[in-house]
């Protein structure tokens, strides 16, 4: 199979773990040798690469152990297991694939039930807060799939710019409201099925966040 890796350079899947970005289904692989791929598999037809990090062999003309053994990402960090190397410890950055408030989004994730405890090999449920992250994550998404109006968005995302310094500010009723009572539809009468999800999951949401607000 064509690869970029070199002869000399063992690329094997191996230990990873989910990235819980609310809405869609996303993984981070270690390669060994091959570095660390993150992997968008919500439509599991197309499987898309959307970041990647790679060392390069460790030695250029022979092939010894090394490479990635494992690599698992923990509340908003990457770490990978290099078995030669030592630790490395990466971020995530906004690009076309994954927006800042998906990756913000993301760290925020727990448990569903038991205690914050991560075991890479459970892959336990998880679950976000109301947060105004979690809300503006679903709506890039929507976005992204061209499946709201902007204006739409635009008008959602100025009220949740809004919720941070009312919460500090002991609440908002009139905010909350208006949080409570906005109905985001979808583009068109044909709504595929991922669409309603996160369209389903972003209103819970603004409901959890106007509750929040309500002093």
């Amino acid at each position: 199979m064509p690869a970029p890796q070199l002869e000399t350079e063992n690329c094997v899947a191996h230990n990873g773990s989910i990235v819980p970005v609310p809405g869609r289904d996303i993984f981070v692989q270690a390669w060994y040798q091959g570095g660390i791929s993150v992997i968008d598999f919500t439509d599991s037809y197309n499987p898309l690469e959307i970041a990647y990090f790679d060392r390069g062999p460790i030695l250029e003309d022979e092939l010894i152990t090394g490479g990635y053994w494992s690599v698992y990402y923990y509340e908003g960090t990457i770490y990978g297991t290099e078995i030669t190397r030592g630790l490395d410890v990466l971020k995530l950055i906004p690009s076309e694939y994954m927006s800042e408030n998906e990756i913000a989004a993301a760290a925020m994730a727990y448990p569903v039930i038991g205690p914050r405890r991560f075991n890479p090999q459970q892959q336990v449920p998880m679950t976000w807060p109301a947060a105004p992250e979690v809300a503006s994550a679903y709506i890039d998404q929507l976005l992204r799939d061209n499946a709201i109006a902007e204006d739409a968005a635009e008008s959602i995302g100025n009220m949740l710019d809004q919720v941070t310094q009312a919460m500090e500010n002991g609440g908002d009723n009139r905010l909350a409201r208006q949080i409570n009572s906005y109905r985001l539809s979808a583009k068109g009468s044909n709504v595929d099925e991922l669409t309603r999800h996160r369209l389903e999951k972003l209103h819970a949401t603004l409901k959890g966040i106007a509750a929040g607000l309500r002093g």
